[in-house]
């Protein structure tokens, strides 16, 4: 039975800095099999022995080109023999009465506390990151290799992040659907996801600045990632000498047309300078890939709440996550990288793989990304995430089924308001509907039907309550109101808001990431703290 399912992490990914020397490659870590994240652990079957799966959520067959099919792992505990314990003791842990002895005040004073941009609207961590401190600088050349943070989280109506002086920087904010499971408000954390595309896709053909030729790319980008034809604003098709809708004519475009099939004689072009950089070979393009250099930067927040009960985004940070796509792997490669993983894992059931990178410079995921991340210290600033901290990102991004191109979110992007492209602070959740599927099934209500849950712990008595029954049965008319608007599933009451901050807040203060970050209100009864290898979930049929 095939174990989590990392890629070969070794000679993949080149780190593109000179702190690569400095890699702590195949350090010991205190928690060996740190890329297992802790709802993997989750106890499938209840006292009646009914089965619970929240598996599905990540582990399924991949979709071309990611090679990956761990849809098996929906039905046993097939972890390495190291990983057999549960490691992650902070689920474990009584936090109520560190909870109470916080004020509702306190925290909110706390939350409300930006520890990522200064008064002044500069980014406390660009300034800090000039002159490093020495624990940060890995290679010890008195320079900072890795990130250097440059969103403002500042929009404008389309979305673009914008400088101090209102320039924009490249970044962009999309609006999507959570994952279902634990990655919403109601289990403790706001978060946003903006993309940049590296400069010749923002410029046109002389290489001049271009924002319309940069939204058509994205557009680009997102119909080879999400597979279907994407709206646009009217577009002059000849003056970027590319039919974008592909009618047969250059006229005006209102969509991108989706269809990529060049074994049948069929391509897409970017415009703008890539288009040129695209014919010459430098800017491949393929269906379920991103152009490589592209970035993402994701900042996960605490919930902050009014007194009318109304969910924000914090202004403080709890953490902020960071990819760039350093090295392209075609189709092959992705497919030989996963073959040689099914081997490896056949030969070496318990090897656990060895990671390549450093705090500095970041983690190389094996599949073409880099990641880095930083995270509160424990006086609310914002730290390099140690290597343990960020070996954490790696089994998520880029070892499972259901990624695209070892992401998450820009898969799930919606198309309205804005065609998607607004950051949470300019439109939240409320009123965005429950995303159908090709079963007909909206996504979430889907999940609560198979977890009889809205988590992976099944810890939120308050989604349980709203949405089942006394004897576990899903509830018709919250599933309706779901269909029109998932904040009724995503988003807490504010006395559970409150204390997922101050749980979470006592997380802060023991700076014991490496034991687990879920803020959890009382000890896990949900969670194994240990499991028999190859032990069955009790889930008899995967789905997807």
């Amino acid at each position: 039975m095939p174990r989590p399912m990392i890629l070969a992490l070794l000679g993949t990914t080149t780190l593109a800095s000179a702190a690569a020397a400095a890699s702590q490659l195949g350090m010991p870590l205190d928690n060996p099999s740190a890329f297992i994240p802790p709802q993997c652990y989750t106890r499938t079957l209840d006292a009646s022995g009914t089965a619970h799966n929240p598996c599905f959520t990540c582990h399924v067959k991949g979709r071309s080109p990611n090679a990956i099919n761990d849809r098996d792992l929906q039905l046993s505990y097939a972890f390495p023999g190291p990983a057999l314990v549960n490691p992650w003791t902070n689920l474990f842990e009584d936090r109520s009465e560190r909870i109470a002895a916080i004020g509702d005040d306190e925290i909110l004073d706390y939350i409300r506390t930006d520890n990522y941009r200064a008064p002044d609207g500069t980014i406390r961590l660009e300034e800090t990151l000039k002159n490093p401190p020495a624990g940060w600088d890995i290679d010890g050349d008195g320079e900072w290799s890795g990130y250097v943070p440059d969103a403002y989280f500042q929009f404008d109506a389309e979305g673009y992040d914008l400088d101090p002086a209102g320039e924009r920087t490249g970044w962009r904010a999309f609006a999507y659907t959570p994952l279902p499971g634990s990655f919403s408000p109601a289990s403790g954390s706001t978060d946003d996801v903006l993309i940049r595309l590296p400069e010749a896709y923002r410029q046109d053909a002389d290489g001049n600045p271009d924002w319309q030729a940069y939204a058509v790319n994205l557009a680009i980008v997102e119909a080879l990632i999400r597979r279907t034809d994407i709206p646009i604003d009217p577009v002059d098709e000849a003056r970027y000498g590319i039919d974008l809708d592909k009618d047969g004519t250059l006229g005006t475009a209102t969509r991108v047309t989706y269809d990529w099939a060049p074994l049948k004689g069929r391509d897409m072009s970017y415009v703008g300078r890539a288009a040129a950089l695209q014919a010459s070979g430098e800017a491949p393009l393929a269906a379920g890939l991103f152009p490589l250099g592209t970035e993402f930067v994701h900042s996960v927040r605490y919930v902050d709440v009014d007194d009318d009960g109304n969910v924000h985004l914090s202004p403080r940070l709890k953490e902020l996550r960071y990819m760039a796509k350093t090295v392209w792997q075609t189709y092959a490669d992705l497919e030989e990288g996963a073959l040689a993983e099914v081997k490896e894992d056949y030969d070496y059931p318990d090897r656990l793989p060895i990671f390549d990178g450093n705090a500095e410079t970041g983690l190389a995921n094996g599949v073409g990304w880099r990641l880095q991340a930083f995270i509160e210290d424990r006086d609310g600033d914002l730290r390099p995430q140690s290597f343990e901290e960020t070996v954490f990102c790696a089994g998520c991004h880029g070892g499972i089924g259901v990624t695209d191109d070892s992401t998450f979110a820009f898969a799930r992007k919606i198309d309205t308001p804005d065609g998607g492209w607004f950051h949470w602070s300019q439109h939240g959740l409320a009123g965005i509907p429950d995303p159908v599927g090709s079963d007909g099934l909206g996504d979430y209500a889907r999940y609560l039907a198979a977890n009889g849950a809205g988590d992976e712990y099944r810890a939120n008595d308050e989604v349980i309550s709203a949405f089942f029954d006394a004897d576990g049965n899903p509830d018709p008319q919250a599933l309706e109101r779901l269909r029109k608007d998932v904040s009724m599933l995503l988003y807490p009451s504010r006395r559970r808001a409150l204390d997922l901050d101050k749980a979470y807040r006592t997380i802060v203060l023991d700076q014991d990431f490496t034991a687990g970050r879920a803020a959890l209100l009382a000890p896990a009864e949900n969670v194994r703290e240990s499991v028999e290898q190859d032990e069955p979930t009790g889930i008899e049929d995967p789905l997807f």
